[in-house]
């Protein structure tokens, strides 16, 4: 199959993205776009995906969020979901001028906080077909604390807003290790970063911003839009019990598959039954 490095204008910076096509494919196919979590980075893993829809004759559209990886943008290392939303939006503007691609055949793939932005988008543009979002993130309050004990919090909200008074004496942004020593989050790093590309940080801000992301606000605005969540049964990085509060509140149609494992399991061991969930309702939806 065909892949090719591609640059696009989202709101400003310019975004690194592989785009791929399908081997034989007819003048018009349609097109997924795909994104990666809090962190990530497009050669975490995304090509297996991209690949495998490639395969069965889908257009693919991954690419790094701003300020990661081969993307541009200011501060580095910073996430900020609002920003990022936009761009996915950007990221579609961008499939549809495209020739080969049928416009009105654009879908959405997304994992982790990049699902919580698929179902942000899903209900917010609805120039988008069809939605798959994979162990998303629902909630960023919620998951804030969960990530941040409750006897750590008060100091760690101190830093946060220390780091605010040090940008604004224009001092460096204040980082932080995204993957701590030990975690789940560094065990699918190190097994997935192929190419070292994984730089293993974000701003304290990116945490601030979490904050203040709630995709399950949206998801009752989503339907008529076809929705599938892929979730992890033993998520607690993105508790999945928020995830099925979210799906509960989904119009139809929708789906929900539940795979045996942990947030990261479906980019790794589950791989396979993550990516046959995603193509059933592709086809079903997209093709």
């Amino acid at each position: 199959m065909e892949r090719q490095d591609v640059v696009f204008n989202a709101n400003g910076v310019m975004l690194a993205g592989w785009l791929y096509r399908p081997p034989q494919a007819p003048p018009r196919h349609p097109l997924i776009v795909m994104s990666h979590g809090f962190s990530a980075v497009m050669a975490m893993g995304l090509a297996d995906y991209a690949e495998a829809f490639a395969r069965a004759g889908y257009g693919c559209l991954i690419y790094d969020h701003r300020n990661y990886g081969q993307s541009g943008g200011w501060p580095r290392h910073e996430t900020d979901p609002w920003q990022q939303v936009e761009d996915m939006r950007a990221a579609v503007s961008f499939a549809r001028t495209l020739p080969f691609v049928d416009r009105d055949r654009v879908g959405l793939w997304g994992t982790s906080y990049a699902g919580g932005h698929v179902l942000t988008v899903g209900a917010l543009d609805k120039r988008v077909r069809c939605l798959v979002a994979q162990v998303p993130l629902v909630s960023g309050q919620r998951t804030f604390d969960s990530w941040v004990p409750a006897d750590r919090r008060a100091r760690f909200m101190e830093r946060l807003l220390a780091d605010r008074d040090r940008r604004a004496e224009g001092l460096p942004p204040g980082t932080t290790p995204a993957a701590l020593p030990g975690s789940e989050t560094e065990e699918w790093a190190k097994a997935v970063d192929r190419t070292g590309a994984y730089q293993n940080v974000v701003t304290l801000r990116s945490l601030e911003l979490l904050r203040t992301y709630e995709p399950i606000a949206f998801v009752e605005r989503i339907a008529p839009t076809p929705l599938l969540m892929v979730v992890a049964d033993r998520d607690t990085q993105t508790p999945v019990a928020w995830q099925h509060e979210a799906f509960a509140l989904a119009g139809e149609p929708k789906r929900l598959v539940s795979l045996p494992g942990r947030h990261y399991d479906p980019y790794m061991g589950l791989l396979s039954q993550s990516i046959d969930a995603a193509l059933a309702w592709f086809a079903e939806h997209l093709k």
